[in-house]
């Protein structure tokens, strides 16, 4: 199947000028593949893959000429905001007040010491008998419950579980053991509350360079996730044939979730130990697989759970893991280890 991709490349380039769109349809044309290399003597793979790019390459095209044919009748119908400044400052106000008094009183007297009277943590820990560093440690905590009362304040929401409030002030704090600890991301995909209010909590801090996280709910955010896999894993040097190879993997997978399940997200992680490589984690709440060994058996195919494109997937990247419960959903972790190092 790699040996397949510069061919396919060459074709598809042929036809199509824009580089993104290429890589786009490349893998395209090898979910095609691997879906009927069973199907398909060994001999006629080639022949089988050119039939299909250029197949891939021509509905591209009628779905561009489809596009352009309606593109007048798209109207925004979407009103101009009409901002009233003094009420929404009013609100502001009235949202920080009401998520200081749900603050314990020595969190709110350490925070309002520290933000608004200007005292260092040093000082401070000299009055607290304590250290400037969990001095420092506390204050955190507080602004990431804060940020979280804050929001749901300002939301007019009370969280419907228990288990909302600690995955939402882990995600408020980017505390990533604390967030694995209370599984935080299955919790987003089976809370649709939590997975609202969370993206403001995730969005204000600094974006991590090693990592990116997709929802995936249609096709259009298959394409994101594959996209995001292959920028990411391009940064640690791995060639154009593995960067295909992942992102056709991640295709496959974020398309069974599309398919099967719904709704979902895919994490995409850059690894340095034990050396350095991608690891790609998609999740769901979909119905889960009965027989995880018989779905990651060559030929499998059911619309009644996950199983298409499983067998691909696996075959294309180094490590493959799958883990499902039946009415909770599914995990698949794969990774993709650098060759070279």
């Amino acid at each position: 199947m790699a040996a397949l991709i510069p061919m396919v490349r060459r074709v598809i380039a042929a036809r199509v000028a824009d580089a993104a769109t290429v890589d786009d349809l490349v893998q395209e044309t090898l979910v095609r593949v691997l879906a009927a290399a069973g199907r398909v003597e060994p001999g006629m793979l080639e022949p089988y893959a050119i039939v299909t790019a250029r197949n891939v390459v021509t509905s591209q095209w009628r779905e561009r000429d489809r596009h352009q044919r309606n593109q007048h009748r798209v109207v925004d119908l979407r009103p101009s905001a009409a901002v009233d400044e003094d009420l929404l400052a009013r609100e502001e106000r009235d949202a920080v007040a009401q998520a200081l008094t749900r603050l314990s009183a020595q969190e709110r007297d350490l925070l309002l010491a520290h933000e608004v009277s200007g005292r260092d943590t040093r000082s401070l820990a000299g009055e607290l008998g304590s250290t400037a560093g969990a001095v420092a440690a506390q204050l955190n905590r507080t602004r990431a419950r804060l940020r979280v009362e804050y929001l749901l304040s300002v939301e007019g929401v009370e969280p419907p579980t228990d288990r909302c409030r600690p995955v939402l002030l882990a995600l408020s704090g980017g505390d990533r053991r604390r967030q694995r600890e209370v599984d935080a991301g299955r919790h987003l995909l089976e809370c649709g509350s939590c997975a609202r209010l969370s993206q403001p909590l995730m969005e204000r801090g600094q974006p991590r360079e090693d990592e990116v996280r997709v929802r995936v709910e249609s096709d259009a955010d298959i394409v994101a996730a594959r996209q995001a896999a292959r920028e990411l894993a391009s940064r640690l040097g791995f060639s154009r044939t593995d960067l295909t190879l992942i992102a056709t993997a991640v295709s496959e997978i974020a398309r069974n979730i599309v398919r099967f399940a719904g709704s979902g997200e895919v994490l995409v992680e850059l690894l340095e130990h034990p050396h350095q490589g991608v690891r790609v984690v998609a999740r769901d709440t979909g119905p889960g697989i009965a027989d995880v060994e018989r779905a990651l058996t060559d030929g499998y195919s059911t619309y009644d759970g996950l199983g298409l494109g499983l067998p691909g997937a696996r075959r294309l990247m180094d490590e493959f893991a799958v883990v499902s419960e039946m009415g909770r959903g599914t995990t698949v972790t794969m990774t993709k280890w650098r060759t070279g190092r």
